[in-house]
């Protein structure tokens, strides 16, 4: 047995996290206290002592760009005395014992998915698709026993807090702590630093960011207000279908990306959102059988623009090959993204959510938002593009879409007069009209 010595001083407040004897962590941190440098060396350490062979650890981020950004450098430094192999393109550092690490990106599961690992650390957790942890990395560490510790900074009440919320309610399978800045003291900063932060951030800016705060809105969050207020009205709850009514449905059109469906009814006025579904990898006559197993009398499927383009593979737009799978599909107009954004938000107010079925979009719409530029003090015009993107793209067009199955005639629409129903036929006709100019 020999001893290996780590680059690494671990400060207190990591000092429990890396005692633990708990299968799984979670570390609830501000910015800047050094959680990213504890958990690649917790993993570095507990990769060394492995006496499995093969064994295979991974660093998951939101993205690859951002793992590699955050953590290669630090993992390079850090096992630059015990690494056999440092491989750049697959950001992957084989270790002395056999071992591996390699560095991932929660947008690309599908990179993930079939391997096993023996540990995993997944980084900024409240930015991730909420399912990737359930469907994806969880049974990867089951053949193995694998560890995982879940670390970030709040973003809401979302699949992060959830996980909190478990942790601590089973506290002999995991670890937990909560490390705002009041409590830790903020160690590395310059004196008068916090303070500083202070009075540069708005009051939820700084318990979001050094407070751990998941009461704090989301910064630059399109739709915070109008969910926050659906939530205190009682229109996100258990939603019966009313089967006198057509059911129609919103889609937002993947091909590398996933595929986002909200499915919804017009309900006096009211759009009952029924039902979502999204996945990823999958051919259209998935979604159209994933949609036929659901008890509902469909009418209209609303398609953005994009949709009368054609597959190179097959020659057919996907508006023709849906008719074919027996859908009924219709365009919504081209738009802005921001005029989509904003019909959303003068949606929202009269939606009404089942919260069961529309969960994991529900959470996309809290956390769909525009990046902070630190530079120029305001949000960028473009929305963020991450995990929340295609359920809010599908909900832009369900936004654009209703109005004209409400049968309001206050005056006239242009928009209204786009959207007048079209027979199938004088819909094929016109994608070949436009296919031809």
């Amino acid at each position: 047995m020999s001893t290996i010595t780590i680059p690494y001083s671990p400060r207190d407040i990591f000092r429990p996290f890396h005692a633990r004897t708990q299968r799984h962590a979670i570390v609830v941190a501000h910015r800047q206290c050094g959680k990213s440098v504890a958990t690649i060396n917790d993993m570095l350490r507990r990769a060394l002592c492995s006496s499995r062979p093969h064994s295979r650890y991974a660093y998951i981020a939101p993205l690859l760009g951002q793992a590699k950004e955050v953590m290669w450098d630090y993992l390079q430094r850090y096992a630059k005395d015990v690494a056999v192999d440092v491989n750049q393109n697959e950001l992957r550092v084989r270790l002395v014992n056999g071992a591996s690490i390699r560095l991932h990106g929660a947008d690309n599961p599908d990179r993930l998915r079939g391997a096993y690992l023996d540990g995993v650390v997944m980084d900024e957790f409240a930015d991730m698709h909420s399912n990737v942890a359930g469907e994806v990395v969880r049974p990867m560490l089951a053949s193995r026993d694998g560890w995982s510790v879940y670390i970030g900074t709040p973003k809401g009440k979302n699949a992060f807090w959830e996980r909190l919320q478990e942790a601590k309610a089973h506290p002999q399978e995991w670890y937990s702590v909560v490390l705002p800045a009041s409590v830790t003291g903020a160690p590395g900063f310059k004196p008068g630093e916090l303070e500083s932060a202070r009075q540069s951030m708005t009051p939820e800016e700084y318990e979001q960011e050094f407070e751990c705060s998941f009461e704090a809105a989301i910064r630059g969050a399109y739709f915070a207000s109008e969910l926050a207020d659906a939530e205190r009205t009682g229109r996100i709850r258990n939603l019966p279908v009313d089967s006198a009514l057509p059911v129609h449905t919103a889609w937002d059109l993947g091909i590398g990306d996933p595929t986002a469906i909200w499915v919804f009814q017009v309900v006096n006025g009211l759009v009952h959102v029924i039902d979502h579904y999204e996945n990823s990898g999958k051919a259209l006559p998935h979604y159209a059988d994933e949609l036929a197993r659901r008890p509902y009398s469909y009418e209209v499927d609303w398609l953005p623009h994009d949709a009368r383009m054609r597959d190179p593979g097959t020659g057919r737009t996907r508006v023709e090959t849906l008719i074919q799978l027996g859908r009924r599909p219709r365009i919504v107009p081209l738009h802005t993204k921001m005029d989509g954004i904003n019909a959303a938000r003068v949606t929202l107010p009269r939606c009404v959510f089942d919260r069961t079925k529309c969960a994991h979009g529900l959470e996309a719409l809290r956390q769909y938002r525009a990046d902070y530029d630190t530079m120029k003090k305001t949000f960028r015009d473009e929305p963020r593009h991450d995990w929340t993107s295609h359920s809010a793209d599908a909900f832009r067009y369900l936004a654009m879409a209703w109005r004209e199955m409400t049968g309001e005639e206050d005056k006239p629409d242009p928009i209204a007069e786009l959207l007048k129903p079209k027979s199938i036929e004088q819909m094929i006709r016109d994608t070949f009209d436009d296919e031809a100019a």
